[in-house]
């Protein structure tokens, strides 16, 4: 999957709000929600099909890809550059501190995620 910028990422997440949507409709919600003009939103569009990550067919949008599977697969990315999950864990944790909610509810992740073979 390609990279998503800040403006398809935008438009994809009315598109996961909406679920399929008339372009027209698309339309008026990037213009309340985002500020966009009509150009706008349809140079967005475009984009994201020709991405692969939108179906625009007889006047209905329809996103192609969930939420999860683009934040997985920029998540993959990030822990690629980063030279493996360690690396990059330590980077996005470095100078924070977790909640307690927090520490528990990724143990739990890791807990359910652990290979055992």
């Amino acid at each position: 999957m390609e990279k998503l910028f800040d403006g398809e990422y935008k438009l994809m997440e009315i598109l996961w709000q909406t679920g399929a949507v008339h372009s027209a409709r698309l339309v008026e919600l990037c213009a309340q929600r985002l500020g966009w003009n009509k150009s706008t939103t349809y140079t967005v569009l475009r984009r994201l099909k020709n991405k692969g990550t939108v179906d625009h067919r007889d006047t209905v949008v329809t996103p192609l890809l969930t939420r999860e599977a683009v934040i997985r697969a920029e998540g993959a990315e990030l822990e690629r550059r980063a030279g493996g999950l360690s690396p990059f864990l330590a980077a996005f944790f470095g100078g924070r501190k977790l909640t307690p909610a927090e520490a528990e509810e990724l143990k739990e992740l890791i807990d359910r995620t652990t290979w055992e073979g």
